[in-house]
């Protein structure tokens, strides 16, 4: 489950999607209990999102040294934090809800569909659209900030991506491949601490010491499949845009309709 996350997290096709398909096969609910599979799940993000930390680790302290007396530095951390209220917003007021009702394979396989027409769209559009206004990070404004945060809730639905959410948004507002992706990245820092932290602490009755080696080791592979996978990513947007990810989306998400339809899989929920 840590290797899964880790190699997806930052990826357009949906690290919660792949975490609850890849827990019906395993049959991880019945082997540690629904509810401490929805609290792991959720808290390995935390070791994918470590990864970022380390590989733009220059960057992050730049940031911090600079809070006092740079506009770079200040306008960067203003950006995160209008990016990142949206989720704080949106996830305490519908989280609960969409734990309780929305975590289904047969709704990650809808939304991997419906995301990877969306990718194409955005895609085939910027062929077409010319140069992107916004080329680097640090040239972003507050305006665009909270629109990339606004449509990474998107995410909260399981299967749409928040990777993907933030940055195909991100490249629809006039963000460069590059700007899109890194800002994804920088966002998900306090979203997806703020969201394992939470949980947590929500759910501490759940948990025990006798937990620690399941969610240390989840929270372990989880780093090192995420500081692969986003190196991986960083030399792929330099080249290459996201279709395959698109086509991918589309027929695992064909594969799961198909295969609970037809009885090859028991997709349960």
């Amino acid at each position: 489950m840590g290797i899964v996350e880790g190699l997806t997290e930052f990826l357009p096709i949906s690290s919660t999607g792949h975490l609850i398909l890849a827990g019906t096969l395993l049959d991880f609910n019945a082997a540690v209990g629904a509810d401490k599979a929805k609290v792991f799940d959720i808290a390995i993000q935390t070791g994918a999102i470590f990864a970022i930390v380390l590989i733009y680790r220059q960057k992050l302290l730049g940031t911090l040294t600079g809070l006092g007396n740079e506009p770079v530095a200040q306008r960067f951390a203003l950006n995160v934090a209008i990016g990142f209220a949206p989720a704080v917003i949106l996830g305490l007021l519908f989280g609960g809800y969409i734990k309780d009702h929305l975590f289904t394979p047969a709704v990650v396989a809808t939304t991997f569909i419906l995301g990877g027409f969306i990718i194409l769209w955005v895609e085939n559009r910027q062929l077409t659209a010319g140069l992107s206004r916004v080329l680097e990070v640090d040239e972003m404004t507050a305006w665009d900030a909270l629109k990339v945060g606004l449509l990474q809730c998107l995410a909260l639905v399981p299967g749409t991506s928040r990777s993907g959410a933030s940055i195909i948004g991100g490249m629809v507002m006039g963000l460069s491949r590059k700007a899109a992706t890194e800002f994804s990245f920088f966002l998900g820092i306090p979203t997806l601490i703020g969201a394992g932290v939470y949980n947590l602490y929500k759910e501490r009755e759940l948990l025990s010491v006798a937990d620690l080696p399941l969610f240390g080791t989840g929270l372990l592979l989880s780093f090192i499949s995420a500081w692969i996978c986003v190196r991986w990513l960083l030399a792929y947007i330099s080249i290459h845009d996201f279709k395959p990810f698109a086509w991918y989306r589309i027929a695992f998400g064909v594969f799961i309709l198909v295969s609970a339809q037809l009885g090859w899989v028991s997709w349960s929920d």
